[in-house]
């Protein structure tokens, strides 16, 4: 029952999953990867399934064998309408990926202004939060992206959020000389109106 489950909650199967559910389903075991019937519907971006599942009280912390969870797999590939669902139901935030990041760090240097943007207005994830590699969400939008429109915003709203435009990496390198190094003129522009040094 379980597996049947985890297969219908990945190919959105509302019927078969309110048959499940209404039988008594255990909702919070797991497939070989670790996963969860939450975590299965997240990974296909099954928004009803992963309602459905929440609202029959599905545990959206479980962490799978990569330590994501329904919160940070939606904040880190910028399933916008999952992430909502998840921090509506009250998702830790305080959980990391395995990198010791946030939800915000993946989802700022991939681009996806929309989930930053919810994360920094419905949350309270730390906007400076430091991964094991010594980032945050600030310094991952410039080292690892091109410095385009979607990063410019991104580091707009960090700014505005209150990220610490100065706050260095592991090393000791602050934002705008990474920004400076990587010819990202905008972003330099707006760290330097931030109070960057």
């Amino acid at each position: 029952m379980t597996t049947e489950l985890i297969f219908a909650a990945e190919a959105g199967d509302i019927s078969k999953l309110k048959t499940l559910i209404s039988g008594g389903v255990e909702l919070n075991q797991r497939d070989s990867r670790g996963r969860t019937a939450a975590m299965t519907a997240t990974h296909a971006n099954q928004v009803e399934a992963v309602r459905l599942l929440i609202g029959a009280g599905a545990d959206i912390d479980i962490q799978d064998n990569l330590q994501d969870n329904v919160f940070l797999y939606a904040g880190a590939e910028g399933l916008l309408e999952i992430l909502k669902l998840a921090v509506e139901a009250g998702a830790s935030t305080v959980l990391t990926n395995r990198y010791g990041g946030s939800a915000l760090i993946p989802a700022a240097e991939r681009g996806h202004i929309e989930v930053v943007r919810e994360i920094l207005t419905s949350t309270d994830v730390h906007v400076d939060h430091v991964n094991r590699l010594g980032w945050t969400a600030l310094l991952e939008a410039i080292i690892l992206t091109d410095g385009g429109s979607k990063h410019q915003e991104i580091v707009r709203l960090l700014i505005e959020h209150g990220a610490n435009v100065n706050l260095p990496d592991g090393d000791g390198v602050p934002p705008i000389t990474h920004a400076r190094s990587r010819g990202m003129d905008e972003i330099m522009r707006l760290l330097t109106e931030a109070g960057a040094e």
